[in-house]
């Protein structure tokens, strides 16, 4: 493994690129697997910067956007489909994408937009808030899909597929929560075992559970990473290879880690249901403090759902929020 200066421990040559975002831990990795048809696994964040950082960590590689025959995408957040344009401009590759990003992406943006007010509603949203929900949500659609058009994708990867790509066969692993149509690859380089695990199993943090956003759907974030991370578990020791920080061979214990973080999180919603009447809106301001909260609105929206639906906890509608308070 490379990034890009660690000398590689099997034949298969992979560099790691990293890109700056303005998010912990700060940056977003991309991966080229070198070779007579380079494959580079995520296309970075959007933006001229973004193209420029690309552009040298493949330089760094002996490598250009124009060498570029397969592109591997994990999932469609605009970190990981920022570059997509840019490389079809250069060289036209081989573009594989998770199937399920195929519905969401083409999704109706009106369609969208309705459904999200009706759960930002139920979140207790309001006023010019509400209307910025909204328009955050269809505006992350469109823009999405201007990264990542679904006509220019080549191969849709289902769950358990297996993708040969050059000399190696890709098996993609379905591991929603972060984002509901997340995949790992797992692939075998030459003997060494190595998972590209975009959002999930991250060192130094649990990725935030943002699944459907506020659309339908949302309830099932917790559960939907739960079950991812019970998938990974079952892969055993490998390499891997992580969309943001550090490259680790402990998939095991982020694993628990994880699983660690989400029943803290779930914790957290009890016991501050148990002072009293809460909605998502309320306990998501709560978590983010002086930070933004509507990346953890999904999050909340799915641990309050999670919780109401284990009968964990209660809830009541009225005026159309939904209101949670302890049994």
């Amino acid at each position: 493994m490379e990034s890009p200066s660690t000398p590689a421990q099997s034949q298969a040559t992979i560099h790691r690129i990293e890109i700056e975002v303005d998010w912990p831990p700060g940056h977003v990795d991309t991966y080229l697997v070198d070779g007579p048809e380079p494959i580079l696994v995520d296309a970075g964040m959007a933006g001229e910067e973004s193209a420029t950082a690309l552009e040298s960590g493949l330089a760094d590689a002996d490598c250009s956007p124009s060498d570029v025959e397969h592109l591997v995408v994990t999932h469609p957040h605009v970190d990981h489909i920022g570059q997509v344009n840019a490389l079809l401009d250069a060289n036209s590759p081989t573009v594989y994408a998770p199937i399920g990003a195929r519905e969401r992406l083409n999704r109706d943006a009106t369609d969208l937009g309705d459904t999200i007010r009706r759960h930002a509603r139920q979140a207790g949203i309001r006023g010019e808030m509400l209307d910025t929900v909204v328009e955050q949500s269809v505006n992350s659609l469109e823009r999405n899909r201007s990264l990542l058009d679904p006509d220019a994708v080549d191969v849709w990867i289902g769950d358990h597929d297996v993708v040969s790509i050059a000399d190696y066969d890709f098996e993609a692993i379905h591991t929603p929560g972060h984002q509901a149509d997340h995949l790992c690859y797992d692939v075998d380089f030459d003997g060494e075992q190595t998972l590209f695990s975009g959002d999930i199993l991250l060192e130094p943090f649990r990725s935030v559970m943002i699944h459907t956003g506020l659309d339908t759907g949302v309830e099932d974030a917790v559960p939907a990473f739960l079950g991812a991370l019970d998938r990974l578990d079952e892969l055993g020791p490998r390499q891997v290879l992580p969309g943001h920080g550090p490259v680790h061979d402990r998939p095991g214990e982020i694993v628990q880690r994880s699983r660690d973080s989400i029943e803290r999180m779930l914790d957290g919603a009890k016991a501050a249901v148990a002072d009293g009447e809460l909605t998502v809106l309320e306990l998501a301001q709560q978590r983010a403090g002086d930070r933004d909260f509507h990346y953890v609105l999904p999050e909340v929206y799915s641990a309050l759902a999670h919780l109401d639906n284990a009968g964990e906890i209660s809830s009541r509608m009225e005026n159309d929020v939904r209101y949670f308070y302890q049994k």
